[in-house]
């Protein structure tokens, strides 16, 4: 198997912006597109010189990458097929809006090996769902699940997000059971954060914005936790719940702080020894990628002190913790020589456990993991 496990694509397309996204997107646009879809390509090639080469995991994010015509699609997944070797591709992923997937479009996409769907369905409201600037009703939900399941889409996750704008709890109850009503396998949950350069963050300035409580935003997701475990969804990270065996491949990547390539405009990469991030401005993008395949805004080495903060911070995200072997294993020293003492203070304060080969966070823990992560910040000289 290649060193580098999974291959993550941009396309920062969309109908319409919502209200709450600072991922990189732009309004769709046929030229725009297919000029970008040539730069994807060239992006690609520069970074994976042989043909077929094997990967396990494969996630076309965005932006909509439904968004994209028929043709636009094909041209990407005909590059992949290409560059990657789709019959040992163990998951291979799109983003999707419900409503935006016609039948020519998922034959497509199952031709290609595509075996799961991250739908953003958000809320199962529809007056909430264009406050929040999306374009999909709740109705749009159940005709695309019921599509994809047609043509052997099984593997469905759906994303919601709860702490909205003036939602109740009562209300967050109640897209919740119509998520689970709907008996998919994934659910990805995120509670609502006001990112700059948003709508909702020009209203939140103005006074104009109210969220849920804070107490009632812990309250929303103790709920979350109880309702996807009884109804079968076992929470494998902070955010995220599956039924066994249908967790993400793709994203278990990242926690597992393993290697990937991140391809096209405001994608992140993690290759040995470095992080990269690309150039967010599509013309910017379009023309460096045509120019030498490398549309790269910044590099940060990565190094033993990097990595194992990085370790600690994406492992303590799952649900089964740090392994003190593999820690060890992978960097010739134990956790406990490095992180005792934080270890123990967070112990005291009740956001860790640990047994004899694993250190995990408890429930309060979750609830304040920033400020868990913040505590395996290590200064240069801990190490020496």
């Amino acid at each position: 198997m290649n060193l580098i496990q999974s291959v993550y694509v941009h396309i920062p397309f969309c109908q319409q912006i919502c209200h709450y996204c600072d991922f990189t997107k732009f309004f769709y646009n046929e030229q725009l597109a297919n000029d970008y879809i040539d730069a994807l390509k060239q992006e690609i090639s520069t970074y994976v010189k042989e043909n077929n080469t094997k990967i396990r995991t494969i996630f076309i994010g965005g932006g909509t990458p439904t968004a994209l015509t028929v043709d636009q699609l094909e041209g990407v997944l005909e590059q992949l097929s290409l560059k990657f070797d789709l019959t040992v591709c163990e998951e291979f992923t799109i983003e999707a809006n419900p409503g935006d997937f016609s039948e020519e479009k998922i034959k497509l996409l199952t031709s290609y090996g595509v075996n799961r769907v991250s739908l953003g369905v958000q809320v199962f409201d529809n007056a909430m769902l264009k406050e929040l600037g999306r374009i999909h009703t709740v109705q749009d939900v159940y005709h695309t699940i019921e599509l994809l399941q047609k043509h052997g889409i099984d593997n469905i996750s759906t994303d919601l997000i709860y702490a909205l704008p003036n939602q109740s709890i009562a209300h967050f109850k109640a897209s919740l059971q119509a998520a689970m009503s709907l008996n998919l396998p994934h659910l990805s949950t995120y509670a609502l954060q006001i990112e700059p350069k948003t709508v909702f963050y020009q209203r939140y300035k103005k006074g104009k914005l109210h969220r849920p409580a804070q107490e009632d935003e812990v309250q929303m997701y103790e709920i979350l936790k109880a309702t996807a475990k009884a109804n079968g969804l076992l929470q494998y990270e902070i955010s995220n719940f599956a039924r066994p065996g249908f967790e993400s491949k793709h994203n278990l990547t990242y926690w597992n702080n393993e290697y990937y390539y991140g391809f096209g405009a405001g994608a992140y990469g993690y290759l040995p020894g470095k992080r990269y991030g690309n150039i967010r401005p599509l013309p910017a993008y379009i023309k460096q990628a045509k120019l030498d395949g490398k549309p790269i805004l910044h590099i940060d080495s990565i190094g033993k002190k990097e990595q194992m903060e990085e370790e600690m911070f994406l492992g303590l995200r799952r649900m089964q913790g740090v392994n003190k072997r593999h820690f060890a294993a992978k960097f010739g020293i134990s956790v406990d020589q490095v992180y005792r003492s934080s270890i123990e203070e967070l112990i005291q304060k009740g956001w860790l456990i640990e047994d004899v080969n694993t250190i995990v966070l408890t429930e309060e823990g979750k609830l304040l993991a920033n400020e868990v992560f913040e505590r395996f910040l290590l200064e240069e000289e801990m190490l020496k």
